[in-house]
């Protein structure tokens, strides 16, 4: 038989690396076992304390703990992580023993790109390894996303490092559907949150309440479909820094140019997009919109679905909001009946959930790009409101306005000599607060 030094000197380094990652930590590494469901935790105390997440082990103040050597104890839940973060803390009864531990990784020490092997629990499959990268590092959130796939029973188990370091604790996935797998989409808390946490463990201040959390599927939003009027509460689910959110999913296209607007009275807006077939897809809003309301404006890179998450900026942060979805795209098609030189062709809705100037009228954007010297006919009609027409440059210098195309029409007509290359911005808009109703507006 050959010797293990010898047949490991015959794999490639890669999966040398992987091997050795997965037998350093995977016994310490246990299964969490709730009256309702279960996850995954690392114990990082020899004398039994585990890490794991707040959702895993629920309002439980007792679990089944099962460990990678097949022994089962029962273990106390001793701590939460503060302001609804996703951390919890447990330590078994009895004697285990010396027990080994997962060692953790420096903080700030993780970068993009870096492999990422996560060990779990899926469907109670205990010891489950999968590998991938660090996707993207969200500091402002202090999250760091990884494609290695976290499936159901992974939560609270560890992301790893090429040296067997844990760099974070797997807590959340995305999902397209009720099955609940891994879309490659998954988020992991840093080691700087860990260590806080930790020491208030072990110091006997950490927070001794559970936080409910919700695990709600993404709910279908269309594209150019109807406001969608939502509520963040406890009721919805709660992301890692303890701020609640509620997923959407839709359907575009590759080069479609969309617009997904998030509006509030009540909270701070924050809008997050995901792309669960582009690991390195993501992108993020807080106030691009007017006050605290949120916006993104992107051109999809394929055809297939993409997961929207309505979130407020702060932890805790309650209220309503209302979220919807343009396609800003350029026609390129000539409508049947249209001249040769149709730019724009885009019809919608005005109303509440629209954002609106400060005279109370209720507007949309669309842009299109033009030449220096293009002369073009930009018209909006509707037979439900009165509506206002206003032309903006890339510098949001108003290029021209219009109310009415002839006294006896609520229609509105811009024909302007474009001043330079770029992109234009067009208005819709109502006359006065009161408008609201279908419209169509066409660039020639």
């Amino acid at each position: 038989m050959v010797a293990r030094s010898q047949a490991l000197a015959q794999i490639p380094v890669d999966e040398t690396t992987t091997i050795q990652v997965y037998e350093q930590v995977s016994p310490a590494v246990v299964a969490i076992n709730t009256r309702t469901g279960g996850g995954s935790g690392s114990i990082v105390d020899p004398n039994g304390l585990i890490l794991t997440n707040a959702h895993v082990v629920g309002s439980n103040r007792v679990v089944t703990v099962r460990l990678a050597d097949g022994r089962s104890f029962q273990g106390d839940v001793v701590g939460y992580g503060d302001n609804r973060q996703d951390l919890a803390a447990v330590r078994l009864r009895g004697n285990p023993g010396a027990l080994p531990t997962v060692a953790i990784a420096p903080p700030d020490s993780v970068r993009v790109g870096q492999s990422a092997f996560a060990i779990g629990s899926p469907f109670g499959l205990q010891g489950t390894f999968t590998v991938g990268i660090v996707s993207r590092i969200d500091t402002e959130r202090n999250l760091i996303q990884t494609d290695a796939a976290i499936n159901p029973g992974n939560s609270g188990g560890p992301l790893l490092n090429s040296s067997g370091q844990l760099i974070g604790v797997n807590t959340s996935i995305f999902t397209t559907g009720s099955s609940g797998g891994s879309v490659g989409i998954g988020f992991a808390i840093p080691t700087d949150a860990v260590q806080t946490f930790l020491r208030a463990v072990r110091e006997g201040t950490a927070s001794t309440s559970a936080v409910n959390r919700s695990s709600r599927q993404p709910t279908p939003i269309t594209i150019n479909g109807p406001t969608v009027a939502g509520r963040l509460d406890e009721n919805s689910n709660v992301l890692p820094d303890g701020s609640y959110y509620n997923p959407y999913i839709f359907e575009g296209r590759a080069g479609q140019t969309v617009t997904i607007d998030m509006t509030s009275q009540d909270v701070d807006s924050y809008l997050i997009l995901l792309a669960p077939e582009r690991d390195d897809f993501s992108i993020q809003d807080d106030d691009s919109g007017d006050g605290l309301d949120a916006r993104i404006t992107v051109q999809l890179p394929y055809t297939g679905s993409y997961l929207v998450f309505a979130n407020a900026y702060a932890r805790g942060e309650s209220g309503r909001y209302n979220l919807q979805i343009r396609d800003l795209t350029l026609s390129q098609a000539q409508p049947r009946g249209s001249g040769a030189g149709l730019i724009l062709r885009q019809s919608g809705r005005l109303g509440p959930g629209d954002r609106t100037l400060r005279d109370g009228s209720y507007f949309q954007e669309f842009t299109f790009r033009g030449r220096a010297n293009q002369r073009v006919r930009i018209r909006l009609e509707s037979n439900d409101f009165d509506t206002y027409l206003i032309l903006l440059d890339q510098a949001r210098n108003l290029i021209g306005e219009n109310d009415d195309a002839n006294p006896n029409t609520t229609n509105s007509e811009l024909t302007v000599t474009l001043p330079r290359d770029g992109e234009y911005t067009i208005l819709v808009n109502a006359f006065d607060r009161t408008g609201r109703g279908q419209f169509l507006l066409t660039v020639e």
